[in-house]
């Protein structure tokens, strides 16, 4: 009795942790490292800040920030940061954005609009990163305002949340 018991509960066994996550492959991409000082009584203490971009390359995409001690510690926790900033954002049959948006933080500005197929990723820095980690192939950027590695990763993500499908919109205005 004892023995079907415990053949029951191994198929039952299922791991939950990290379950949802291993089923996409993620990309991370590393935009900035940065040594990092904290003065105290004692004396100065470093740290390291590393800012990663994470995504599927199917229209998911997060940003992340860890600091710790060593910069692979500090890697690990922005991968973790950034898998639970995941947004979902939608793509074009061409492999760019539906339409043109804007997004902001702090002094960064960046503009952003749909290109025609075969023109590739025109954007600079985080933005670059972030939309080719995102899957996006065909997209015009301009960050105007700071440069900012974080920032400006942090607005890409702003425009491109707020971007929204023709279904979406008619939904919205009950146009179904």
């Amino acid at each position: 009795m004892s023995t079907e018991l415990k053949q029951v509960n191994k198929l039952k066994k299922i791991p939950r942790r990290n379950e949802n996550l291993n089923d996409t492959k993620f990309i991370e991409r590393l935009i900035k490292i940065s040594r990092v000082t904290k003065v105290t009584k004692g004396g100065k203490k470093l740290s390291f800040r590393a800012v990663v971009v994470i995504g599927d390359e199917k229209g998911q995409v997060g940003v992340g920030v860890g600091k710790a001690e060593d910069v692979v510690n500090a890697f690990k926790k922005a991968k973790t940061d950034g898998r639970k900033k995941l947004i979902k954002i939608p793509i074009t049959k061409s492999l760019s954005i539906p339409h043109g948006v804007l997004g902001d933080k702090g002094a960064c500005k960046i503009i952003m609009r749909p290109s025609i197929e075969g023109s590739g990723v025109i954007a600079g820095g985080a933005v670059r990163t972030v939309l080719e980690v995102a899957g996006i192939k065909n997209v015009i950027a301009k960050q105007l305002g700071s440069d900012n590695l974080l920032n400006n990763a942090r607005a890409a993500i702003i425009a491109l949340e707020s971007l929204t499908t023709k279904s979406q919109v008619l939904k919205k205005r009950d146009l179904t």
